[in-house]
């Protein structure tokens, strides 16, 4: 039997297709030759468990170390005499599970050890009584409430301090978070910890990338390999497009294209095409599987809104908490930074976050889309532009006082009116990043593609900033015909007058220009 493209839990070799553990963190070995404690971050469902697992068991085959990988996720009670004992039995039965005896720890009761110095009596016992130096991966170890983190952290370092008496050789702290939010989860009110880090013993902070385009052509040719299925080459293309490369969602994306109970393309003689890849974007768009809802979840943060707000607006951010929201963000895998630029991390997630932010609107729009599409099978675009108009008026004051993010609310209004006409069976591309003064919507129907530019008439040069972009996106799409859409936020005509409309040429191409 084939194997399959995995979204549930750790990846292991002779089930699933997976790229070789240790090529996206090729300093691990370095760093445990150099007898390192580390740090490794990178968000929810990039590999690191995965990469965690299959490495400490390499390193423990090839007869060099004892190495472990243990989670922390299930240890939730803040008391350290209460959950200490628990993760000491856990480090135990781990031991057990992954490792032959001769290289077990000691056999010793966890609740006869001292609940302040019980992972220190641990692993220092353990180090003594085995032949081979040991290695602990402590997995997703920013789930531990506040005091038991203190803890550990505290035990971690007086361990490694007191080297070369029998200890760890490495250990890694391995989690969503960097180690500089540690210190302000594990120092609750005013408890000292006597040092500006909880974990200043640590050598390296590591982050896990995400797959590259060759890498995802790699990926998907294990399946060919084994099948006989072919992705065709922009069907490869697409996928590394719509996911950036983050590993959840190209094996999302490739399950569903092919592995899963009620993949798309079942018959390995049909080579998956570039349209099958965006047909299973949709649906695991409108699925919304548990990591993409536990995203979603994060929206209706203070911190995440200062983010994600500017992203929509293509502003720049005055926010003084700016910088360190962003990192907070971007551990979360929501954001990611290129070339300097702040953006959605990948397209698939922002057009879950766009349609999220904005489905209050859409429930709102009760208008038929066929009415917007001409006898050629194209979007009648100024049909669509006079039904926003009318949309707007009636409906633009109650629903922007509704929405939770205020600065970016006409951007959602507009895209929730064009998302409900385009589901008629088109598709929006959306390029939006923060201090790019722009954002760009593609819409493709009808074999047809229309530029339209979005932006807030208070920002500098608005106008005529507005009409270059659209002008050049539109000749790079080979129309003459573009929109720019402006949104006066600080105007005080009634909204039920607002609504005008004209034509500018602009570089050859006519700009048609909504103001509202």
């Amino acid at each position: 039997m084939s194997r399959v493209f995995n979204t549930m839990g750790s990846c292991l070799a002779e089930d699933h297709y997976m790229l070789p553990p240790g090529r996206r963190l090729s300093q691990l070995q370095d760093l445990i030759d150099g007898k390192t404690f580390f740090v490794i971050h990178a968000p929810r469902q990039t590999g690191k468990t995965t990469l965690l697992r299959n490495f400490s068991r390499e390193l423990t085959d090839n007869g060099a170390f004892a190495a472990i990988t243990v989670s922390m996720e299930s240890f939730t009670d803040p008391q350290v005499q209460v959950s200490l004992p628990q993760m000491l039995a856990r480090i135990q039965e781990v031991a057990g599970q992954q490792l032959p005896d001769e290289l077990c720890p000691p056999g010793v009761d966890p609740a006869s050890r001292p609940t302040q110095a019980g992972l220190t009596g641990l692993l220092s016992d353990w180090s003594r009584k085995i032949d081979r130096p040991l290695v602990v991966f402590f997995d997703e170890i920013d789930s531990l409430p506040g005091p038991v983190l203190l803890s550990v952290l505290r035990q971690l370092r007086d361990g490694y301090t007191s080297r070369p008496a029998p200890f760890p050789q490495s250990v890694a702290l391995v989690g969503l978070k960097d180690v500089r939010d540690y210190k302000a989860q594990a120092r609750p009110g005013a408890e000292p910890l006597g040092t500006s880090s909880p974990f200043n013993i640590k050598s390296r902070s590591l982050s896990l990338r995400n797959f590259t385009a060759a890498e995802v052509a790699e990926l998907l040719s294990q399946h060919t390999v084994e099948t006989g299925q072919e992705f065709a080459p922009d069907a490869v293309e697409q996928i590394f497009n719509q996911s950036g490369g983050q590993p959840w969602l190209v094996n999302a994306l490739a399950r569903q294209l092919v592995t899963d109970y009620d993949a798309l393309v079942q018959d390995r003689s049909v080579t998956v095409t570039k349209e099958d890849v965006l047909a299973a974007r949709e649906i695991l768009i409108e699925r919304r599987d548990t990591h993409l809802d536990s995203l979603v979840a994060r929206l209706n943060e203070d911190r995440v809104r200062r983010v994600i707000e500017p992203i929509l607006t293509g502003e720049t951010s005055l926010d003084p908490t700016y910088n360190d929201d962003f990192s907070h963000v971007l551990d979360l895998g929501l954001v990611a930074r290129h070339e300097g630029v702040h953006k959605i991390a990948n397209a698939i997630y922002t057009e879950i976050i766009t349609r999220v932010l904005n489905f209050q609107v859409q429930t709102h729009i009760a208008t038929n889309p066929a009415w917007f599409v001409a006898g050629d099978g194209t979007l009648d675009m100024m049909k669509l532009i006079e039904g926003f108009i009318e949309f707007w008026r009636g409906n633009g004051e109650i629903l922007l006082k509704g929405l939770a993010y205020q600065e970016a609310a006409p951007h959602l209004v507009f895209m929730a009116w064009l998302q409900r006409i385009v589901n008629a069976g088109g598709q929006i591309h959306r390029e939006y990043a923060v201090g790019t003064k722009r954002v760009d919507l593609v819409v493709e129907f009808g074999g047809r593609s229309d530029v339209i530019e979005l932006k807030r008439t208070h920002v500098y040069k608005a106008l005529p900033d507005g009409l270059a972009q659209v002008s050049s996106y539109a000749k790079r799409l080979g129309r003459d015909r573009g929109y720019l859409v402006l949104f006066d936020v600080k105007t005080t005509t009634p909204i039920e007058e607002r609504g005008k409309v004209e034509t500018v040429e602009e570089q050859g191409v006519n700009v048609v220009i909504l103001r509202v």
